[in-house]
């Protein structure tokens, strides 16, 4: 079920809302927990129980590990935890990646219905990744001594299926509501405030996201193989793809604070960024962060020889590639951003420093860009291709009528995200809300636009047909 959808806005989250807040607290998480699995349960009714024995596991397991702790029986019930997460995993969505490397090698000129070995063909439960983290480091963390251990099957079941955050992020780490999970507070302000953040987020995914989702799709059918609707394409992609990703993460905030969490923010404008470094403070906080807490840092992190410096860098983006994606366009992008990484730590850095502040945000924003066109292809050849097209090697033509045509027709769209992209509308709300008469306007202006905004979503989902999620698929 989307967020951003007829059934969840006008059906299922009413009734979630109304069940909640008329039990007791006591049974607030069973309610939770229960309508979560039925949001999984509406998309992924057979995976659902892949979700179910993931959480038992996760659950199970931390029990030797909180109980043994500081003794090997602990270590070796945290390897069994890691080796079971990885393991499922692993299974839904490498297994036919790692077939395909192993027919390749035994049978390299045979095609798929002569391989030796069968894909298995798995459907890759939706969220996944996602809710194999959050399991993964609650037993890292209470082996570590960060956390304590949750007796309650209902609230941790409660934690890993939130259905807020199920499928598509951010990664919440259990030490961040293991508080609010046995005792949260419940305010009109606070559900104002989420309910703001959500309707924010939702129409950043409907009214931008969307439409220039629709651009990349017109793009890739079209043929067209001028340098300026390469260029369209690769713009359009870049802003589709954070206010997608962007606007999922605000619409679970803002979900998470109506029923008392407090999720930690998950983008901060990473198209500012003046690094690739910066970028990746600001893009996918929780991903990032989690890769450096339970990866980077256990394998030394920056406190080791240079070479093994560079080596755990390499590493932690590999496995970010990968982790995005069983292809190896996902583990080209990861790797990309690893070289990049190396080289700013060893010399860019400094380099930067001397040269005028909009030099390295250019580089930045024409990397990241190139990036992009690496996640959203088919393949490493499809993406070298387009990238060939940028820079005109390749292209049928550097303008064609086709490409003005949807330059012209776009072009507000694009305005409007590129500025949306940036602090400056959020600047400008906030130097009016200091300000008397603004501060008045703004009491007015808020609920208008929240109200404006349901109201367009909700006539674009009952017209429009593309719809997607970008993050679903990991």
């Amino acid at each position: 079920m989307l967020f951003s959808s007829i059934p969840f806005l006008y059906y299922f989250l009413p009734v979630v809302l109304v069940l909640y807040f008329a039990v007791p607290f006591k049974a607030k998480n069973l309610v939770l927990l229960a309508t979560s699995l039925f949001f999984y349960f509406w998309g992924e009714p057979v995976y659902v129980f892949v979700l179910l024995a993931s959480t038992l596991i996760g659950w199970a397991f931390g029990f030797p590990i909180d109980r043994y702790r500081g003794r090997k029986a602990s270590k070796v019930a945290l390897i069994g935890s890691i080796v079971v997460g990885i393991g499922l995993l692993a299974v839904f969505k490498y297994s036919d990646f790692f077939i395909s490397i192993v027919n390749g090698i035994i049978a390299p000129s045979a095609g798929p219905a002569e391989a030796p070995i069968r894909l298995l063909g798995l459907a890759l439960p939706i969220g996944i990744s996602f809710y194999t983290f959050q399991n993964l480091s609650y037993s890292i963390d209470l082996y570590r001594g960060n956390a304590k251990l949750q007796r309650s099957l209902i609230n941790f079941a409660t934690y890993v299926a939130l259905f807020p955050q199920l499928v598509a992020g951010p990664i919440v780490r259990y030490t961040t509501v293991a508080n609010e999970l046995g005792g949260r507070k419940h305010s009109f302000e606070d559900f104002a405030l989420g309910a703001s953040r959500f309707v924010i987020g939702l129409g950043k995914k409907v009214l931008i996201s969307n439409l220039l989702g629709e651009l990349c799709e017109i793009y890739k059918r079209s043929g067209d193989s001028s340098v300026l609707y390469t260029w369209l394409y690769v713009l359009a992609f870049a802003l589709h793809i954070y206010f997608d990703f962007s606007g999922y993460s605000d619409m679970a905030i803002g979900l998470g604070r109506v029923f008392g969490f407090r999720f930690l923010e998950n983008f901060n404008y990473p198209y500012i960024a003046s690094s690739i470094t910066d970028f990746w403070r600001r893009w996918h906080i929780s991903l990032s962060s989690w890769f450096r807490d339970y990866i980077y840092i256990p394998l030394g992190g920056n406190r080791v020889s240079k070479s093994r410096h560079i080596l755990n860098i390499l590493v932690v983006w590999f496995l970010t590639g990968f982790w995005h994606g069983a292809g190896w366009n996902f583990i080209a992008w990861g790797m990309f951003f690893g070289i990049l990484l190396i080289a700013e730590k060893n010399f860019l850095l400094k380099a930067y420093d001397r040269l005028p502040k909009a030099i390295p945000r250019i580089i930045m924003g024409l990397a990241v860009m190139l990036s992009w066109v690496l996640f959203d292809a088919a393949s490493i050849t499809e993406a070298l291709n387009r990238i060939g097209l940028m820079f005109g090697f390749g292209a049928s033509s550097l303008v064609s009528e086709q490409s003005l045509y949807y330059a012209r027709s776009y072009l507000v769209p694009l305005i409007v995200a590129v500025i949306g992209s940036t602090p400056f509308p959020k600047r400008m709300v906030e130097r009016l809300s200091g300000k008397g008469k603004g501060e008045l306007a703004l009491t007015f202006l808020q609920p208008l636009t929240v109200a404006v905004l349901i109201i367009s979503v909700t006539a674009y989902l009952i017209d429009g047909s593309f719809n997607p999620f970008i993050y679903f698929r990991f």
